[in-house]
């Protein structure tokens, strides 16, 4: 197991408060697409599944982001809190990106989070649908970034 003394709150058991910030923590970070910073909210031995890959390890998680958001432009994301207890959080979400050749996708998915009592993130199960889109079919436009907080979530969107 990690010995990663670092901790990152809020730490479990989350609240329906704190699951909340973490979930919007972890939507703001991914916005970033810096996979460093991305990779400092697992745990040095973090075990993911996304889609069929299967990573361990910051190192792994960092070389995997780099290629996602050398591919995924432009890109832009939501995520909502779907259920939560103890150590676990789901989400839901939405992401929008283009390709090289200018064609738009919306990528839907869910999360499963597992937390060490450190409030790093060791384990995170994401199964993940790409849809290909108009670009009239947008509905994301906020600056690359943060999104805004008046901007709509998820459920505001119909998504």
């Amino acid at each position: 197991m990690s010995s990663d003394t670092n901790t990152r709150a809020p730490v479990p058991p989350f609240t329906l408060e704190s699951a909340i910030q973490k979930v919007r923590m972890a939507e703001d970070a991914w916005n970033t697409r810096n996979p460093e910073q991305v990779s400092l909210a697992y745990t040095i031995d973090g075990v993911w599944r996304n889609r069929s890959e299967f990573l361990i390890g910051r190192e792994a998680i960092v070389q995997f982001l780099t290629r996602k958001w050398d591919k995924e432009l432009d890109y832009r994301l939501i995520k909502e809190l779907w259920a939560f207890h103890g150590t676990r959080i789901a989400v839901r979400f939405a992401y929008e990106w283009r390709d090289e050749e200018g064609s738009w996708f919306r990528s839907y998915g869910n999360e499963n989070w597992e937390f060490a009592d450190s409030g790093l993130m060791r384990r995170r199960i994401a199964s993940i649908n790409d849809i290909p889109i108009t670009e009239q079919d947008r509905k994301y436009f906020w600056p690359i970034g943060r999104r805004p907080d008046d901007h709509p979530g998820l459920s505001e969107l119909g998504l």
